[in-house]
Parts: C-alpha cells; sequence; structure tokens
C-alpha cells in the first residue's frame, strides 16, 4: 500500500455491512417494543406456571378467534362469533384436569354442535344458505385455533425427572423467537428468492435458511441445558419449530390474502393482530408437544 492510499491518521478502515436488500415492511421501534411486551408477559406466566400461562394462553385464543371469525364476517360467511370462542377455550380448559382425551371429546362436541346448529342459523324455517362453506371454515378455525392452541396449554403441563413445564415452556418459546429472528435477519439482508410468490411474495428462501439456521442453534442450546436431553432432540425441536411456523405463516397469508386484507387487526402496534402474532406458534405448539412427548418424556 503506497502512503496515497494508506488511511489517514487517526481514522480506521471502515467496515462494510450487508446493504438490506429489502425494507423491515412494519414499525419497527413498535414492532419491537411490542414484542419485547409480549415476551416479558410470557417469561411472567412461564415462571408462575400453568395458573397463569393457562389464562395468558386463552387470552391470545380468544382474541385471535374474534379477529379471525370477524373478518369472516365481514366478508360474508355465516359463522357463530360468539359459540366458536366457547367452544375454542372449552377444548383448552378441558386439558387442564383431562390432557388431550379431554381435548378429543371436547373438539369433537364442538364439532358436532356446529354442524348441527349450523342448520338452523337462519332459523327453522328458512332453507340453510352456505352450509358447506360455513360449517367447514367454522371447523376450521377450531382447528387453527383451539385444537392448536390447546397443545400451546398444555406443553406447561410436561414434565421429566427435574425438568418442569416452565423448562418445556421456555424451550418452545426460545426456538419460536429464534424462528422470527432469523428469518426477519436474513429476509431483510439477503431474501431475493421468493419461497412461494403466489401465496406469500414477502417470504423468501435466504429468510428460511436464517429460521433453520436460528432455530437449529437454539434447539440443540435450549434442549442441551434446559431439557438435560441430547444434542439430536433439540436439533429435532428446533427444526420442527421452523418448519410447523413457516407453514403456519404461509396458511394465514393465503387466508387474508382469499379475504383481501392485510392484517387480521390493528391491536398489536406493529404486529397487526394477534392471530398475525401466533399464526406461526400455534402449528408449532402442537408438533412441539407432539415432540416432547415422544422424545423427552
Amino acid at each position: 500500500m503506497t502512503d496515497s492510499e494508506a488511511p489517514a491518521a487517526g481514522h480506521s478502515r471502515r467496515v462494510h455491512l450487508p446493504k438490506p436488500k429489502n425494507s423491515a415492511g412494519r414499525n419497527l421501534p413498535a414492532a419491537i417494543a411490542t414484542g419485547l411486551a409480549l415476551i416479558a408477559l410470557v417469561l411472567v406466566a412461564t415462571w408462575v406456571g400453568p395458573v397463569m400461562w393457562y389464562p395468558v394462553v386463552c387470552l391470545a385464543m380468544a382474541l385471535a378467534m374474534w379477529e379471525v371469525l370477524t373478518r369472516l364476517r365481514e366478508h360474508g360467511f355465516g359463522v357463530y362469533r360468539f359459540t366458536i370462542i366457547v367452544l375454542g377455550l372449552s377444548m383448552v380448559v378441558s386439558t387442564w384436569p383431562f390432557g388431550y382425551p379431554g381435548l378429543l371429546a371436547t373438539f369433537t362436541v364442538s364439532a358436532l354442535a356446529i354442524m348441527f346448529s349450523r342448520l338452523f342459523f337462519h332459523g327453522r324455517n328458512t332453507p340453510p344458505q352456505n352450509y358447506v362453506r360455513d360449517t367447514a371454515v367454522s371447523i376450521f378455525v377450531l382447528v387453527w385455533i383451539g385444537l392448536f392452541g390447546s397443545f400451546a396449554a398444555m406443553i406447561s403441563r410436561l414434565e421429566s425427572g427435574d425438568v418442569t413445564g416452565s423448562h418445556f415452556i421456555l424451550t418452545f418459546i426460545a426456538c419460536v423467537v429464534a424462528n422470527d429472528v432469523g428469518g426477519y435477519v436474513a429476509g431483510v439482508l439477503f431474501g431475493s428468492h421468493p419461497m412461494a410468490p403466489a401465496v406469500s411474495p414477502k417470504k423468501s428462501w435466504e429468510g428460511f435458511a436464517g429460521s433453520v439456521l436460528f432455530g437449529a442453534v437454539t434447539g440443540v442450546l435450549t434442549g442441551m441445558f434446559m431439557l438435560a436431553s441430547p444434542w439430536w432432540t433439540g436439533l429435532i425441536f428446533g427444526v420442527g419449530t421452523v418448519l410447523c411456523a413457516t407453514m403456519g405463516d404461509l396458511v394465514e397469508s393465503q387466508f387474508k390474502r382469499e379475504l383481501g386484507i392485510k392484517d387480521m387487526s390493528g391491536l398489536l402496534p406493529g404486529h397487526g393482530g394477534m392471530m398475525d402474532r401466533v399464526d406461526g406458534i400455534l402449528p408449532a405448539a402442537a408438533a412441539t408437544w407432539l415432540l416432547m412427548s415422544v422424545v423427552v418424556i
């Protein structure tokens, strides 16, 4: 290097960071503040245990179902909003004393109640309209939010030796956060190859790779140090969470695309609605409960 090429005295060489390829797509300060508040609530509920975790899950599910069912009603679907919310919450509550047999029983009763009651949505003297469509979407909401949300609640009831439900919840939440952070950072900085452009044009393969990397590392670490399980079980948790969370995001994207809306609501600043926040968490919770029940317990 010649003298003319050398850095000026007192100045260090500049480090060039990757230039973002995509915009953040949201109000980042508001999103961070809301995210931190939600994480704080989750951590407190985790520390207190099922007695607080269950109400938190029920509140999130009730808000998510209210948003989804309200949007459906606005677009002409004949769905019982209050009834479905009550049925969905009953599925969660039933798992406290009865576990998954209680969930199976309440889900069966709920599905039957919707199938039968929808016949008389317009009264006994008026023929049902769009019966198959509206019944199917009602049961879909029960599965999407009620059933999957019940598994999120049941994670707090898992135990294995000295490993309590709080450890299982923290492992699950850590993998979910890692999925979001990894996908967001990699997608913003490097995202250029759409993953499923017909469903969600902004979701990229680069973002998915970031989610897999962050989720796998987090799963291995939390599995080893929080669940006292072999590294490969944590890897299964991490990657399984990422796969289900990603597909959950795509499901909600298609749902909103068919309704022609951007967000389920404006309840959470920077995040949209509650359903926009838990869309990936719900199927990931079901997969996590199943994997942890089979591999760890």
